[in-house]
């Protein structure tokens, strides 16, 4: 039973947007009984959003493997062999005819990735291209593209992109056991050019690579103390991907640790959207349900996330349905919805 005490504590939560979290207070909070951790986060997730909503967005890797850089996990790195081949970037119509039946699928948000350690400015121009044609769609854009200067954000903000991802991964002190080649420094430094140039942040990072709840607990206080919070925190379970250094450490959680660090992560960023990404083909309908009370409000629908799977758009949608929660993939089904690639 929640008492009045809690219910105050959670009242002030709810008019609170904070910047000074510390590890300690994170770490009291995730280890709260479970009832009045879910009882704070949804009482501050229904003062900010609509609590049977959920967004819907969709990925595409436009420019898939050969990625310079080591991250432990990702099975484009040209470190590793993972069996995934490098492509060209996409040719504009291609994307953007993904684009459209990723729409009639019933996504809100294009999202588009291209494996490069950072884009050439001749590549950008044709990025720029497809951000232009697909908000000529009707659909929010984001991008993930690698480390930007603050002109090639500028050029990005221009051409109308919403949102550009680029996650801390983890925590601060677990960050060098998975990446060598680009610093948590560098990353910072993107995501301070992408606000400058007034291009919204989705910024999270991956669970089950081995860190312990300290590092997700360290992840989330360097993300709520940003100046500003990112508008988007996708939160990723770790994709089992062959032959990358991650399988020797990878453990999936607990499925109550990652409904604890989303109800956290709801807690610390009020306003924010938190996307459960990657990792959801392992989730079970009972454990979605549960992230989706504790806060968690977007998901990436398709059968495929880059190079990885994802839960089929139907299943999304009849969960969805079960749970009464409304999204884009209720008005698409009212007429069939056509297979994303």
């Amino acid at each position: 039973m929640v008492d009045a005490a809690e219910v105050k504590r959670t009242s002030q939560d709810i008019e609170l947007i904070r910047h000074d979290w510390d590890r300690e207070e994170a770490e009291a909070l995730y280890e709260l009984p479970f009832a009045d951790l879910m009882f704070r986060a949804q009482s501050i997730h229904r003062a900010n959003f609509d609590a049977n909503h959920v967004e819907t967005a969709s990925l595409l890797s436009i420019k898939t493997g050969g990625c310079p850089e080591d991250c432990g996990y990702c099975s484009q790195s040209a470190h590793y062999d993972t069996g995934v081949k490098a492509t060209r970037l996409m040719a504009q119509a291609d994307v953007v005819d993904t684009a459209q039946r990723a729409k009639d699928a019933g996504a809100s948000r294009f999202c588009m990735a291209a494996a490069w350690r950072n884009p050439k400015d001749r590549d950008l121009d044709v990025v720029c291209g497809m951000v232009r044609a697909v908000k000529e769609l009707g659909m929010e854009t984001c991008a993930t593209l690698g480390m930007l200067t603050a002109a090639q954000a500028a050029r990005l903000r221009e051409a109308g992109l919403d949102f550009y991802n680029h996650n801390v991964d983890t925590s601060p002190e677990f960050y060098d056991k998975i990446i060598t080649t680009r610093t948590l420094a560098d990353r910072i430094d993107t995501l301070a050019h992408v606000r400058q140039a007034g291009i919204k942040v989705c910024c999270g990072g991956i669970i089950g690579m081995g860190e312990q709840v300290e590092d997700r607990l360290g992840m989330l206080v360097l993300l709520a103390n940003m100046q500003e919070h990112p508008e988007s925190v996708p939160i990723n379970l770790w994709n089992e991907v062959r032959g990358v250094p991650v399988n020797d450490t990878a453990e999936r959680p607990d499925p109550i640790a990652l409904v604890r660090l989303v109800a956290l992560a709801r807690i610390m960023m009020p306003k924010s959207v938190v996307r459960l990404s990657a990792g959801r083909q392992y989730m079970t309908d009972e454990l979605q349900a549960l992230c989706f009370l504790a806060g968690a409000n977007s998901i990436f629908i398709g059968d495929v996330l880059l190079t990885t799977k994802n839960p089929q758009t139907a299943r999304d949608a009849d969960l969805l349905d079960r749970l009464g929660i409304r999204s884009r993939l209720g008005e698409s089904r009212k007429s069939p919805a056509p297979q994303l690639p």
